[in-house]
């Protein structure tokens, strides 16, 4: 099995724009909440981070549940599928109940004792408080993308995504500034309508796999009971990566606590590059993605000397989208971050961590579409052992220019550096071994 470069982006594609329309709720909130206040955009940033860390445990599993699907579609057991999809659902749905009810109990409390900020703590509070209704739909929505990644079946999620995003954006107006009715909800609406938006996107995934795929076919949605045999399988695979990313994302979150004890101005600036590094980082995510499922297809077709040459490539098509993105947004820095806010200060304070943010780039192409690459041969420990060791560095230096110097927070985005860096070399070391090629899942 050869996949060309035409076949690797017809792949990739429906992938970038399905993250591009995703990216797009983010984003959404970031303008609009700009322009509701500095302590919202900041409060924004930390709340978004703590529900994206503790989604991404679940996004992490459904990430295990994709490597068995590739692995099985690339062995041609398209029945052997099902069983993984369907005992991956109800864990899902029962890791949702759990997370919902833990973030709702524990989460005000513990923003009152990581930030230094009163307002801004109070509000990440209730923007919390709503937005944590979507882990019920986020993770079943993340399996379904997993199940169209891993069988190459990509072209769905943009139209998935475009659904989701509109919704989002007109909710979002309607329930921050209110109209037709609706009082002006502020934090509180972005919240609810992310929730929503998601919640759009689920049932749209259901329809459309039940109307236009041979759901039969894989064997989706039999359910005939709990399969602990099936589920340790999954789990095996997944509870690498459900670390891996959840350790990811509190150095994030680390990341976000440690800049607001520089300044609510430092929070806010923070936030609008992070907004703009996801939209450039969304082309990683895309190649690299599409990377971790192509792997596994070529091992599980019995094609394993063709994984090295893959990483190779995406690497290099992945550097012919975002080089000119970031360079466009290193050239027009003031009409760039002009779209989250008409302050003339707070724009001028942010650019300099913005081209900061943008030469991360370099590293971080190669350094994702690698790491993707060591999940996508099913050595999904290898991969937690790369991100804990990237994640050590990251913290410690971050708290060092944080505390330890007061180091300004353009200084600060030189921390994404050292993290990508420390990635690369492990994960193109493990690739370059060939140790992966005797594993079997």
């Amino acid at each position: 099995m050869h996949f060309l470069n035409r076949q690797i982006l017809k792949i990739t594609f429906p992938v970038l724009l399905s993250l591009m329309m995703e990216q797009l709720i983010g984003l959404t909130d970031t303008i609009y909440l700009g322009h509701v206040g500095e302590v919202e955009l900041g409060a924004s940033a930390i709340a978004g981070i703590l529900y994206l860390t503790i989604f991404m445990v679940g996004f992490g599993f459904s990430i295990g549940a994709q490597v068995l699907i590739a692995r099985r579609n690339g062995e041609g057991d398209l029945a052997g599928i099902g069983p993984i999809f369907t005992q991956s659902l109800w864990f899902l749905l029962a890791l949702a109940v759990f997370v919902f009810l833990l973030s709702q109990l524990l989460a005000p409390r513990l923003l009152d004792v990581w930030i230094e900020s009163p307002a801004i703590a109070s509000a990440a509070g209730e923007y919390l408080r709503y937005r944590t209704f979507g882990f019920f739909f986020s993770f079943a929505a993340a399996l379904f993308r997993a199940f169209y990644v891993g069988t190459t079946h990509t072209r769905i999620l943009t139209a998935n995504s475009v659904v989701m995003v509109l919704t989002n954006v007109a909710l979002n107006y309607l329930l921050i500034f209110g109209g037709w009715g609706i009082p002006p909800l502020g934090i509180a609406g972005a919240a609810i309508a992310s929730s929503i938006s998601e919640a759009v996107s689920l049932v749209f995934f259901v329809i459309y796999t039940l109307r236009r795929v041979e759901w039969r076919r894989y064997g989706l949605f039999r359910f005939g009971g709990f399969d602990l045999r099936i589920l340790k399988h999954v789990f095996s695979v997944s509870v690498w990566i459900m670390l891996q990313e959840a350790c990811a994302f509190i150095s994030w979150f680390i990341f976000f606590v440690a800049v607001e004890h520089l300044g609510e101005r430092p929070l806010a600036v923070t936030n609008m590059v992070r907004s703009v590094s996801s939209i450039v980082f969304l082309f990683v995510n895309a190649f690299a993605s599409t990377a971790s499922s192509l792997a596994g297809n070529l091992i599980g077709a019995g094609d394993p000397d063709e994984v090295p040459g893959l990483c190779r490539r995406m690497v290099r098509l992945c550097f012919a989208f975002v080089l000119p993105v970031s360079l466009f947004f290193a050239l027009f820095p003031r009409l760039v971050l002009g779209a989250y806010t008409g302050n003339e200060e707070l724009i001028t304070a942010a650019v300099p961590s913005l081209w900061v943010m943008l030469t991360t780039m370099i590293p971080c192409v190669p350094a994702f579409v690698y790491l993707f690459c060591v999940s996508g041969t099913g050595n999904t420990r290898m991969s937690l052992v790369i991100v804990l060791a990237s994640v050590t560095g990251y913290t410690l230096y971050t708290l060092w220019l944080v505390f330890g110097i007061r180091a300004d927070v353009a200084l600060c985005w030189t921390t994404d550096h050292l993290y990508y860096l420390i990635s690369l070399v492990l994960s193109y070391i493990y690739i370059r071994s060939g140790r992966w090629r005797r594993l079997r899942i």
